[in-house]
């Protein structure tokens, strides 16, 4: 993928990695378009990042969803790239009596979302490129996030046979591989110790220019090349 002279979506872009990635993507001179549920949040960053269009949408919603692909095709039909990052993660025990609402909140917009939308941009003709953000709990799950592990996984998995079925079209597919980052990605507070999205963000752009299609920074790295006698015991110290 090529860094600049892009028309780029990234669904939940009003914060978190994807307000960061729409940022960097903007001063490597793409045209970034962001859709989020937050009017205010989509209104805050367009105040941030300079030619930023920004579109309201509920990617829960299926109807939202098909709507977002219609708006583009009419109004952006060269767009070229597609970043599927939007994503919600729930602190939860399987115990708790709202858990399977919860987990069902997880599953549509972490699963459901990305593969929808992925079936409808790929009609479009400009398509190039899509890039799928999982984690690195794709490869060892926190069980403190049980469901968001499960779906990474799932998107993890998904996303390595999109690579395959898509060489035919010329799509390349991208995975961006987070570790835990300073984010307020499960609520606020949870991940003040994990380093600066800065720091990530500068790192996979480097991989990028060098043409890798997997992204990887700090410990998502090594969990990415990790093999299960690596992986149980970091499955151990994570849920001790």
């Amino acid at each position: 993928m090529k860094a600049s002279n892009n028309k780029i979506l990234i669904t939940g872009g009003a914060s978190g990695i994807g307000f960061a990635m729409a940022e960097r993507f903007a001063n490597e001179q793409n045209t970034v378009i962001i859709c989020g549920r937050r009017e205010a949040a989509l209104a805050e960053a367009a105040e941030k990042i300079p030619g930023l269009i920004t579109r309201q949408c509920d990617l829960s919603s299926e109807q939202d969803r098909q709507a977002l692909y219609d708006w583009i095709a009419t109004e952006h039909g060269d767009l070229n790239v597609l970043v599927n990052n939007a994503g919600i993660q729930n602190w939860m025990s399987v115990s708790d009596s709202d858990f399977y609402q919860r987990a069902k909140q997880e599953i549509t917009t972490n699963i459901e979302a990305p593969l929808h939308l992925t079936s409808l941009f790929l009609n479009l003709k400009s398509l190039e490129t899509v890039m799928n953000v999982t984690s690195g709990l794709s490869y060892v799950p926190f069980t403190k996030v049980p469901v968001y592990s499960a779906t990474k996984a799932f998107f993890h998995s998904f996303t390595t046979s999109l690579q395959y079925l898509l060489k035919d079209k010329n799509i390349e597919v991208i995975e961006i591989i987070p570790p835990a980052l300073n984010t307020d990605l499960g609520g606020k507070g949870l991940h003040d110790h994990a380093p600066p999205v800065s720091e990530f963000i500068e790192a996979i752009f480097n991989q990028l220019k060098e043409g890798r299609t997997a992204l990887t920074f700090g410990f998502s790295e090594a969990l990415s090349k990790a093999g299960q006698e690596v992986l149980r015991p970091i499955f151990s110290r994570l849920n001790p």
